[in-house]
């Protein structure tokens, strides 16, 4: 199934009426309490183990790799490691590699070599997600480091997402996926033109209403941004004050060649509703149109993949899916988590901390691989 379209006119803009389907708030519950995988199958404890010395003991090596190949979630805890760079070492051996951030994504600031913050504010809970889903370039793998936690604060869950997509194919929004892919839409602001604006504009920070395309994609020019967008299988349409909107169409779905398994590859994270949380993008009104350049908008949007829209209860189930499956990571100072982009979802809820609390994940992207969709 091909989910390409002509580029060549603008798809018809969105009835405004269409905003009320996202409203009041749709909220997560993360999990339902009920454990999809016994937690003692994908956790190993290092304690016995000297991992300064930037090798893998080779009894642990095997243990490793025989867990994440198995279930494509492996923890290691009681590691003794408390730098983000050598927690990172560890994580690309187990991931098989590492991608470098270069952009068209969300941004992120790099907090050592190859090793990334999470993107997100605390105050924000962020839907369950599969990394880099929205762009024809993705990724296999991804890691998180722990480098400060807290007690009983700042949990992550990751969700299982072979019942994940059993249970979506039963619904109707997970047939209407199946058949029709799903678009995103995502706007970018220009820096310079941002810079002309009054101070506070538009009551956040530097970066406009999420991102600059200058640095999400990496690049000072438009031409570099379309080289890049190409590459990774992005439209680019330019709007006033050069206003960069990337649409990219895509199955909903993408096969996993190690298991020979279809799985649900998409989720809300892209739409609007990613910000309800997000301080300041939380008050802006969601995107309406395809064809607008109004900045005081959120910068996200999905669509089925012929650019109608999901209803509210569509919504509803496209989050459910994943809390029906979800699971618990409980953060320790040295824990490495690694996780199959294929095989789980990610996401947390919001968090806060008192003055003494502290609460620092790095990420690691594992190797890159162009998507090929599904195969039914």
């Amino acid at each position: 199934m091909t989910f390409l379209r002509n580029f060549s006119k603008l798809a018809k803009p969105f009835n405004r009426t269409y905003c009320s389907v996202r409203t009041p708030m749709i909220t997560p519950i993360w999990w339902t309490g009920k454990y999809p995988m016994e937690e003692s199958k994908f956790i190993i404890d290092c304690s016995r183990y000297y991992l300064h010395n930037s090798e893998f003991p080779k009894e642990l090596v095997e243990q490793v790799t025989k867990t994440f190949n198995s279930f494509g979630l492996v923890k290691l805890t009681n590691t003794k490691l408390i730098d983000l760079n050598k927690m990172q070492f560890y994580a690309n051996q187990i991931l098989g590699g590492h991608m470098k951030y270069n952009g068209g994504a969300n941004s992120r600031e790099a907090i050592g070599k190859n090793i990334y913050d999470t993107g997100a504010p605390r105050e924000a809970h962020l839907h369950y997600h599969h990394e880099m889903a929205y762009i024809g370039k993705s990724v296999k793998s991804i890691a998180f480091c722990c480098s400060k936690a807290t007690t009983n604060k700042g949990f992550m869950y990751v969700s299982e997402n072979i019942g994940v997509t059993n249970d979506i194919l039963k619904t109707d929004v997970g047939r209407k996926l199946k058949e029709r892919g799903i678009c995103y839409v995502r706007c970018l602001t220009d820096r310079e033109y941002c810079k002309t604006l009054p101070k506070g504009w538009n009551g956040l920070d530097e970066f406009g209403i999420y991102n600059h395309w200058q640095r999400s994609f990496g690049v000072e020019t438009p031409q570099e941004v379309e080289k890049l967008a190409k590459e990774r299988g992005l439209v680019v349409e330019w709007g006033e004050n050069r206003y960069c909107k990337t649409k990219y169409y895509a199955d909903a779905f993408e096969y996993h060649p190690q298991t020979g398994v279809n799985h649900l590859y998409s989720s809300v994270a892209d739409d609007s509703i990613w910000f309800d949380t997000w301080p300041g993008v939380k008050d802006l009104p969601t995107l309406s149109f395809f064809n607008s350049t109004n900045m005081y908008e959120r910068p996200l949007k999905i669509t089925y993949g012929d650019d109608t829209e999901l209803t509210r209860e569509e919504l509803i189930d496209f989050v459910s899916a994943y809390d029906n499956h979800g699971l618990p990571i409980k953060w320790g100072v040295g824990d490495i988590l690694a996780v199959c982009n294929y095989r789980w979802a990610h996401g947390r809820p919001s968090y806060t901390l008192e003055d003494n609390e502290e609460r620092e994940l790095g990420v690691s992207l594992g190797p890159e691989y162009t998507r090929i969709g599904s195969k039914w």
